[in-house]
């Protein structure tokens, strides 16, 4: 059964170093190798891993990338092009637009 065409939605709250953050991006990496429209939202810890290397390498393969703008304010990130920065509607809009959501917390 082809899985291509298909949207999945991943969240991911967790700190980059955490095997759950891992996790997710494994997860993302095996979609897309299949076809699979991804989109992935990092919230509260896991926007301080926007910036690494194998969530950007995903990103420029295909991956949608977003951030919650309110949790890089308070961690001081700033706001740059290597995701979209936006607040909880698009959480919501992505459970309501995906074929699949998880979250990895």
């Amino acid at each position: 059964m082809s899985l291509r065409g298909k949207k999945l939605g991943l969240l991911i709250s967790s700190k980059p170093d955490s095997p759950k953050f891992q996790h997710g991006l494994q997860l993302a990496e095996t979609a897309l190798a299949e076809g699979v429209d991804v989109y992935l939202y990092c919230i509260d810890d896991a926007v301080t891993g926007v910036a690494d290397q194998k969530l950007q390498a995903l990103k420029e393969r295909g991956l949608k990338l977003y951030a919650c703008a309110y949790g890089a304010h308070r961690r001081s990130i700033p706001l740059s092009d290597r995701a979209t920065f936006a607040g909880l509607t698009v959480v919501s809009d992505l459970i309501a637009g995906t074929d699949r959501f998880l979250s990895f917390n």
